[in-house]
């Protein structure tokens, strides 16, 4: 029996594969910086070992799965290649250990995980299983009969799979150190689709999505009244969000989420229809209501008067959609963004665009630009963002006490980078300074 050697296990990709394959009956282990991540708890609840970093982590009998941010020059990498090892990249293992399922990809810009993690929450309901959510969550199950995981379209890496369905949320420009144009992105999208083996579920309130040739059926979803599966009626509860659902113009149910926000009716309304055409029991679908979210995104946190939300959006149209979502779950309070932007390629190639999104919250607090590892230095600086955004300031980690002054406030700090160590410092402070 092989052992499978993560390397770089933390990843949040990785540490939801490393799941799986344990749950399953796999010996797993890997490697990583020492730097504590959120995935880790749950690996270590399971046993499952981390180590440090090392060529002396790879044996001749290990199976080698390598995180895809990682070169072809790290040591361990070498040294597996140097014992000749099976070695995958991460997405070259997703590819092969799907074909045991009937497999639903979920991808998209934006929505990935939040569907990934509602379809698994609903299916989970009624069949055992698996999958991979982008949040770092994984599940495997020796008899799943679905596997349902996030495709992401980076370099193009979920050409690597052919899924029996595919969800696809929207298509838009977004990482411009890979991606030259949405012309671009929509050609990767476009080769995804060819691969699709029995259906695709897509938004058909996006206009690029409505031009998407497919070998296979394409049913749509979304508000405008063209679509398959249509929201009508959507008003706002106290616990979340009801809708009516329309199928090709005939009422099918009312469903409600837990959430609120157009975004996450599109991202339910994409649920139904996928469960709907694979004749799954209506109640079983209204499992919807039961969500408990996915990691990072609008995670909320009650701290004294205020609401503190923890958020992955690091793309303008996230950033306007999380904050619709703060509107309308709470009227009457007012919204603070405080906002790290993910990479200096996408902060210099959405300038305006994060400007223009921040500046639909009442406050705006900036962090300095976490960079990639797969970056060189920039000229470009949080300044250049701060002279965009209106009465905006820059937050610095240790002086998160001005946050304070925003009572009864829901404050929001979003972003792809380390921005979880703001809301760490500014309950810190709060904790000293009662």
């Amino acid at each position: 029996m092989t052992t499978y050697h993560f390397i770089g296990i933390k990843g949040t990709g990785m540490s939801a594969l490393a799941h799986i394959l344990h749950d399953s009956g796999e010996k797993v282990q890997g490697s990583d910086i020492e730097k504590i991540f959120y995935t880790q708890k749950a690996l270590e609840e399971k046993g499952i070992p981390i180590f440090p970093f090392s060529e002396n982590n790879i044996k001749e009998n290990y199976t080698v799965i390598a995180g895809n941010a990682f070169s072809d020059e790290h040591p361990e990498i070498q040294e597996a290649k140097k014992l000749g090892v099976t070695f995958y990249r991460y997405h070259e293992f997703l590819g092969e250990w799907l074909k045991q399922y009937t497999s639903i990809a979920v991808t998209g810009a934006h929505g990935k995980t939040s569907t990934t993690g509602l379809l698994a929450h609903v299916l989970n309901e009624t069949y055992p299983i698996s999958y991979l959510i982008g949040d770092g969550t994984g599940k495997g199950h020796a008899d799943s009969d679905y596997f349902v995981f996030e495709a992401c379209e980076y370099r193009r890496h979920f050409l690597k799979y052919e899924p029996d369905y595919a969800i696809m949320t929207n298509i838009d420009f977004d990482h411009p150190d890979y991606f030259t144009s949405i012309d671009d992105v929509f050609n990767a999208f476009q080769s995804m689709a060819d691969q699709v083996k029995k259906g695709i579920i897509a938004c058909g309130d996006d206009e690029n999505l409505q031009q998407i040739q497919a070998k296979v059926p394409v049913v749509y979803y979304g508000f405008l009244d063209t679509n398959d599966f249509q929201a009508q009626n959507v008003r706002e509860t106290e616990t979340g969000t009801e809708f009516d659902v329309f199928v090709r113009n005939t009422f099918y149910d009312t469903f409600t989420i837990p959430m609120y926000g157009d975004h996450n009716v599109l991202n339910a309304l994409a649920v139904i229809a996928i469960c709907h055409y694979e004749d799954i029991n209506t109640e079983a679908i209204k499992q919807l209501s039961s969500f408990k979210g996915v990691k990072r995104r609008f995670t909320e946190k009650q701290v004294g008067g205020q609401l503190l939300v923890d958020d992955y959006a690091h793309h303008p149209k996230e950033i306007t959609a999380t904050i619709d979502a703060a509107r309308k779950k709470y009227p009457e309070k007012k919204v603070v963004a405080i906002f790290q932007p993910h990479t200096f390629t996408r902060t210099k190639a959405f300038l305006q665009e994060f400007a223009d999104s921040l500046n639909k919250a009442d406050h705006v607090y900036l962090c300095d630009i976490f960079g990639s590892a797969r970056e060189l230095s920039s000229k470009l600086t949080i300044n250049d963002l701060k002279e965009l955004t209106n009465d905006a300031a820059v937050l610095e980690l240790d002086d998160t006490g001005v946050l304070q002054q925003y009572k009864d406030s829901v404050l929001i700090f979003m972003g792809a980078g380390d921005i979880q160590k703001f809301q760490e410092a500014y309950e810190d402070y709060l904790k000293v300074n009662k």
